[in-house]
């Protein structure tokens, strides 16, 4: 580093970009801090024209400064798009100077704005770090981590609710799929009930008819049994009849029989009788024949013999 009097209202110091220069003593508005210096370049000259560095300070189309000497304390000065000092060109007397645009107080950085061209050409492609675009892009920085805080936030919030709406959703379904479970629960107890109830009432019904069929297995066996008693008591009294028929039959028989034999007995006897009579009225009329064929012939006596047998 060039050594610096200590008259001078500044210094090198370190900066976020590398070296930089920075007031030692307060500095006024429209002071003359530096001037920048260097070897001049002309433009129609090949060899300086072919001159490439980032300390060349364009004067105009033609002469440029170069400094990128080390006794040009100036080249420290960094960029700033918000600076504290500016370039005042003499393009007549070919000279740079830097002058305060704003009170400088002792330990800031001066710098000045390098304009458009070397901006786009150096400092666009890897960023300014000046204190203004740091401030940017912390605030940027700030302003997008609130907003992706918030956007978290919100979604936060929103799967929060969208949780609390699926929740409420849920909910509902729950509420829809418990009513109708319940009512298609009181559906299949109705069901169940009406086919319970159809089945007590078959049952009942073929209850009914069992017993019916009981009363009438009941009724027609009662029926068998008393027909069968009565059947039994109508044999046992046919049976009584029948004996009592056939004994009074019999009896009647027996009677008839014994009538009829002493029918016979008598029609016997009375044949006998008629017998015996036609036998006394052939014997007397025998008799009375024989009489006077007794009194004629005597021999004819064995004949009546065999009419009495007769």
């Amino acid at each position: 580093m060039p050594p610096i009097p200590e008259s001078k209202p500044y210094r090198i110091g370190r900066s976020r970009t590398g070296l930089g220069l920075f007031a030692t003593k307060p500095i006024k508005k429209g002071t003359k801090i530096i001037r920048y210096f260097g070897p001049l370049l002309d433009a129609h000259n090949e060899k300086h024209d072919a001159i490439e560095n980032k300390y060349l300070f364009q004067i105009n189309k033609r002469w440029t400064i170069d400094g990128s000497i080390r006794k040009n304390i100036a080249r420290y000065i960094n960029h700033s798009c918000k600076p504290n000092a500016e370039s005042d060109v003499n393009v007549r007397k070919r000279k740079v100077i830097i002058r305060a645009i704003k009170k400088i107080e002792p330990g800031d950085e001066i710098n000045y704005d390098y304009g458009t061209e070397y901006f786009k050409a150096f400092l666009k492609p890897i960023g300014c770090k000046c204190d203004a675009c740091e401030k940017k892009r912390a605030k940027k920085a700030a302003e997008a981590k609130a907003e992706r805080a918030a956007d978290k936030a919100k979604s936060n919030n929103g799967k929060a609710s969208s949780a609390k709406t699926k929740k409420a959703k849920g909910a509902v379904a729950n509420k829809v799929k418990t009513k109708a479970k319940a009512k298609a629960k009181t559906a299949a107890d109705k069901a169940k009930s009406k086919t319970t109830k159809s089945k007590t009432t078959k049952s009942k019904t073929t209850k009914s008819k069992t017993t019916k069929t009981k009363t009438t297995t009941t009724k027609a066996a009662n029926g068998k049994a008393a027909g069968n008693s009565k059947a039994s008591t109508k044999t046992k009294a046919v049976t009584k009849t029948n004996t009592v028929s056939k004994a009074k039959s019999s009896s009647k028989s027996s009677s008839k029989s014994s009538s009829k034999s002493s029918s016979k007995a008598k029609s016997s006897s009375k044949a006998s009788s008629k017998a015996t009579a036609s036998a006394h009225t052939t014997a007397s009329k025998a008799k009375a024949a024989t009489k006077p064929a007794t009194k004629a012939k005597q021999a004819k006596r064995p004949a009546s013999k065999r009419a009495r047998k007769a």
